[in-house]
């Protein structure tokens, strides 16, 4: 009787170890089996294609280097990928297909400001985290606390050109030109009123709109207000052309740029002599000694055939921080914001990330680069706390 009775016991309490496997069978535990999915979204198609490229290759390099190494914890990365033409709608769409189809447990803008603002709150919502690897605007972060920055917000990275026109370059008369968009107005104001707070003057800003291929008249007005430095946020097929129309208006000033002309292919073979001795602030510093920047610069090159740039660099790093935090972590979103939201010190190609603040905004060194000889050199590097530390709110 004891017997009958063990043995029914035994058979209950499979009966109900089947019925648990097979209320999760699509859930967490079958999933933990597969491969981990992470999104990825970059303007592959429209006008800006070449950043789409170099981003896109950044994901495939950093996807395929984890995987290659054994994935994390023994589980494979795919890379869940889709072009949002840098289209504020396609962004949306996509954001929706990420986080409601594609079984995504993290996703990395590699877009600019307007596709990644739009975007951020759809993620946001779903609760799975989503790291902006380059995009400034200020907004995007404040979408809620599932939202990072691995580059810096616009306001970091104009203040610290703020304070390398006036205390690195000496210059006291400053003219603006600025693309008219999220990325050119954020860092255009910024940089005036740190500039004006250190003592220049602002003689003119002007804008311009993207795409724009004629800069000779504008050039010719700021020529004859005679400024010490022009300051430039531009993305790098119109940083091309003015510094190429500058030199043939023998506009003899300091040329100082942003992240957005930080290419070798888009700016420095377009522009070729013209950039010498443009300066731009950045997060990339080819000449780092630091064995983690090397290696990449060099992997990315062989497998692609050319250098890569600050586009390609945050996006690599916006994924490698990712793996981290899912080794440690698990792959879970709510654990991945959670690990985010407590990294510090981490070494990246960009620099050594402090940490993100309450807003998800990383902190970081400024790089300064200096084009000689026809490639971008260290300068300098920004590390004040009162420009580096990004706003909470």
């Amino acid at each position: 009787m004891r017997t009958t009775r063990y043995l029914a016991v035994l058979v209950l309490m499979f009966a109900l170890t089947l019925l648990v496997a097979g209320c999760g069978g699509g859930g967490q535990d079958t999933a933990a089996e597969g491969p981990i999915k992470i999104g990825f979204f970059a303007p592959l198609t429209g006008p800006a294609a070449a950043d789409g490229d170099s981003v896109f290759k950044a994901a495939q390099l950093a996807v395929a280097k984890i995987n290659e190494q054994g994935g994390i914890n023994g589980r494979q990365v795919e890379l869940v990928h889709y072009d949002d033409g840098l289209d504020t709608k396609q962004a949306v769409s996509i954001a929706q297909k990420l986080t409601t189809k594609d079984n995504v447990v993290a996703v990395v803008s590699g877009s600019y400001s307007g596709t990644t603002r739009a975007a951020a709150p759809i993620y946001q919502e779903a609760g799975i985290p989503m790291i902006s690897a380059y995009a400034v605007h200020p907004d995007i972060t404040r979408a809620g606390d599932y939202i990072f920055r691995q580059s810096f917000v616009g306001l970091v990275q104009g203040k610290a050109a703020g304070k390398v026109a006036v205390e690195m370059l000496d210059a006291r008369r400053i003219s603006i030109l600025h693309i008219d968009n999220d990325f050119g107005r954020t860092l255009a104001t910024s940089f005036q009123e740190k500039a004006e707070e250190l003592g220049a003057e602002i003689v003119s800003v002007d804008s311009f709109a993207f795409g724009e291929k004629e800069f000779t008249p504008v050039l010719a007005k700021i020529k004859q207000l005679n400024p010490d430095l022009l300051y430039m946020p531009a993305y790098a097929g119109e940083g091309a052309q003015i510094v190429r129309q500058a030199k043939d208006l023998n506009l003899d000033i300091q040329i100082l740029g942003t992240e957005g002309i930080d290419s070798t292919l888009q700016f420095l073979g377009v522009a070729k002599e013209a950039a010498e001795g443009v300066i731009i602030t950045t997060n990339l510093n080819r000449d780092s000694e630091r064995e983690i920047v090397q290696d990449f610069i060099a992997e990315y090159e062989e497998q692609y055939g050319h250098k890569p740039d600050m586009v390609a660099a945050s996006t690599y790093d916006a994924f490698m921080v990712l793996f981290h935090v899912i080794e440690q972590k698990g792959a879970d979103p709510e654990a991945i914001r959670q690990g985010l939201a407590e990294l510090k010190n981490f070494e990246a190609v960009t620099g050594v990330i402090t940490g993100y603040n309450e807003l998800g905004e990383v902190q970081k060194p400024v790089q300064v680069q200096i084009v000689r000889d026809g490639e971008f050199h260290y300068f300098g590097e920004i590390t004040d706390p009162d420009i580096i530390t990004p706003p909470n709110e």
